[in-house]
């Protein structure tokens, strides 16, 4: 078993910057890649960014493209997802979730672990 811990969240002005944190623990030897997505309310819960874990090829959605950095510590087990200019339109419960599979990384099922999750609100 794998643990995710997010952190990070919070309310920001619209502008605004976050950092977002995810620490994984347990079995985390083997994994392949690390995600962030997100989910507004009574929407689908939708990919935001992947990071490989080993070579560090990073994907983004392009909602996010240029806005958005995703970065790993290897040491740390830690994934961060740096959230720039940000708009009303990000407002949403953000979640990690890691992988051992080496395909499906931009998707809701190619992931077997997930975080809690951590609230972000960027205000107008």
């Amino acid at each position: 078993q794998v643990q995710l811990v997010e952190s990070g969240g919070g309310l920001v002005q619209a502008g605004g910057s976050l950092r977002l944190a995810c620490a994984a623990s347990g079995r985390t030897v083997g994994t392949a890649a690390m995600g962030w997505f997100r989910q507004a309310p009574a929407k689908e819960r939708e990919f935001v960014a992947f990071i490989s874990w080993s070579a560090g090829t990073t994907y983004y959605a392009d909602s996010v493209k240029g806005r958005f950095t995703i970065s790993n510590d290897h040491g740390k087990n830690t994934v961060y997802l740096q959230m720039n200019s940000l708009k009303p339109e990000d407002t949403a419960v953000y979640y990690c979730a890691s992988t051992r599979a080496n395909k499906n990384w931009g998707v809701v099922s190619g992931y077997n672990y997930w975080g809690q999750g951590t609230q972000v609100t960027v205000s107008s």
